[in-house]
């Protein structure tokens, strides 16, 4: 069965050339357009099917893409938000990010690369290429100076190290001397901090940014 793509843009000439393209990929659909987040908001309430994946404009009139990702965040965690948008500075990415959005693409984008994207957001949960990754590793190390910035402690480092292995959390706390209790608020935490749900997304988060190796 394939799965159900909604684009969210405020350019319809954009829309429809996405539509066109999403078209041709064998494993997805676009089932509707919407022009910005009030849009999305009231076809979804107005009954519309709710899609599996949502592409998202940032820049758009009267509901933006920021406080749009916010409100599928809170009223529907299980649709996958990608950011597809001209904007690539940190702010944005780390913006999107923190309200929800679980992938992150330019508009200039290959085809094929945005076909890759949806494929992996749908089996991994999120995706983001390498040059967003960098922006939120140096974000999360705090290079920026950022005071907002998303921190990870050193024991928090230390338990996504061993994300990855096959170790229980009962052994991973042995080898961190602490309780599992506390391996689990590490767990937590930091799934509240990039909005993870499992442990194999925080295993990839680790692999992707540098905290264990393959």
């Amino acid at each position: 069965m394939k799965k159900t793509i909604v684009i969210v843009d405020d350019h319809l000439l954009i829309a429809k050339a996405l539509e066109g393209i999403i078209g041709n990929f064998g494993d997805f659909e676009v089932i509707y357009v919407a022009e910005n987040g009030k849009d999305l908001i009231e076809k979804l309430e107005n009954g519309e099917k709710i899609p599996d994946i949502i592409l998202l404009d940032i820049s758009m009139p009267l509901m933006d893409g920021f406080e749009t990702a916010f409100w599928l965040k809170v009223n529907h965690p299980n649709i996958k938000v990608m950011a597809l948008s001209m904007q690539g500075d940190d702010n944005s990415v780390i913006k999107m990010i923190k309200n929800g959005a679980k992938g992150y693409l330019l508009k200039n984008t290959h085809p094929k690369d945005l076909e890759i994207a949806l494929s992996k957001l749908s089996s991994d949960g999120f995706f983001y290429p390498e040059w967003a990754s960098k922006i939120i590793f140096s974000n999360i190390n705090g290079d920026k100076g950022n005071e907002k910035a998303v921190r990870i402690s050193d024991r928090e480092k230390e338990f996504l190290t061993y994300t990855v292995t096959e170790l229980s959390y009962k052994e991973i706390a042995e080898k961190m001397c602490c309780s599992p209790r506390t391996v689990e608020s590490y767990r937590d935490q930091l799934c509240e901090k990039f909005d993870l749900k499992t442990r194999v997304g925080l295993a990839v988060f680790a692999l992707k940014n540098g905290f264990a190796e393959s």
